[in-house]
């Protein structure tokens, strides 16, 4: 994370959990944590070996831990949030960016184990980790939940997507929701709903000519990339920044006209 812009210590000494943080939108974010003095207990997903950045190796802080776990598995999120808990006394930031597509499947090809990996990943594993670490955000003094959805949650996004964006829209609404649930507790809940964002995501799962149609059409000329995701986490996480806004979702996407 190069934008220094973003560092003013607002983060100093708290503790910053990011799921997903082993590439794209988590990795960026992560990053600028790190950067800005945060504890940062990053997830980088079910293999160390299978994340695509790395904090720096010599870790000059001391404040980067890094974890694996299988999303997927609900003994996975579980054992996550045990090592998690016994890792950090406390947390102030938790930031649910652990999700993929898994393919494009049509419905008319839709099987149970499609359904259940892209759904358990992108909508069940938010509220397990959010409930089994509830203890330790009410043990924070301005605790903060920043879920990560999609543009797809709104629009259905495209062919093949289907569930993948309806898990999306279940977050969205969960979001709305939780916020409502803990803002007795002082813990506030928003998300963040970025556009097609240039990550291995849309290398993935997106052709070139669909990119190059998507960036086009945005308003703004061009894709998104993990580092305009940042700054908007980042606000939504400090109280200092965002203390009167719960239950709402940003949209993140160069203009489009979906939230």
């Amino acid at each position: 994370m190069t934008n220094s812009y973003l560092r003013n210590g607002l983060f100093t000494g708290k503790n910053v959990v990011v799921t997903g943080a082993g590439r794209g939108i988590g990795a960026a974010v992560a990053a600028a944590f790190a950067a800005d003095g945060a504890n940062v207990f990053a997830h980088l997903g079910r293999e160390e070996s299978r994340s695509h950045w790395v904090f720096p190796a010599d870790n000059q802080q001391g404040n980067v831990t890094t974890f694996t776990a299988d999303m997927e598995s609900v003994e996975g999120v579980k054992q996550l949030a045990t090592d998690l808990t016994a890792a950090a006394s406390h947390i102030d930031v938790l930031i649910h960016n652990a999700g993929t597509m898994h393919g494009r499947v049509l419905t008319q090809d839709m099987t149970a184990d499609h359904y259940a990996k892209v759904t358990d990943l992108n909508a069940r594993s938010v509220v397990v980790l959010t409930a089994e670490l509830l203890p330790s955000l009410r043990k924070s003094a301005s605790a903060a939940i920043v879920n990560v959805t999609s543009i797809s949650a709104s629009t259905g996004g495209s062919a093949g997507s289907s569930i993948y964006s309806a898990a999306k829209g279940f977050v969205s609404t969960y979001t709305r929701s939780l916020a409502t649930e803990l803002a007795g507790d002082g813990i506030r809940v928003n998300a963040i709903s970025p556009g097609t964002i240039d990550t291995d995501f849309h290398q993935r799962y997106s052709s070139a000519e669909k990119l190059a149609a998507t960036a086009k059409s945005t308003p703004l000329g061009r894709l998104g990339t993990a580092d305009d995701c940042v700054p908007t986490c980042l606000f939504l996480s400090a109280p200092e920044l965002s203390g009167f806004i719960t239950g709402q979702i940003i949209g993140i996407n160069g203009g489009t006209s979906y939230v």
